[in-house]
């Protein structure tokens, strides 16, 4: 397991290396409008790394219901894991490094 820290830095030097715009960021724009705005929320938490219990918590959710969104926003955006989902969120912009 990477400590929180150390994915920190990792996610920081990652995101000040992404090229804008694009026509795959088009893409990656529709691939996120096929989410609903509930998975959506659940989506930006998972990409800040938080556990499912963590967002459970902070969204007023059941951990069995932030995995079943979870597993819906793996299948909307076409990802394998967390890791591709974190990934994407950056390359989006959906998210940045505080």
């Amino acid at each position: 397991m990477v400590s929180p820290r150390i994915t920190r830095r990792l996610l920081e030097n990652f995101s000040a290396h992404i090229p804008g715009g694009g026509s795959s960021n088009g893409h990656r724009e529709e691939r996120l409008q096929r989410l609903t705005a509930r998975e959506r929320q659940v989506f930006v938490q998972v990409a800040r790394g938080l556990s499912n219990s963590e967002i459970a918590a902070t969204l007023y959710l059941a951990e069995a219901t932030v995995k079943s969104h979870l597993g819906r926003i793996l299948q909307e955006l076409e990802l394998r894991d967390r890791v591709q989902a974190v990934v994407f969120a950056y390359e989006s912009r959906l998210v940045h490094p505080d």
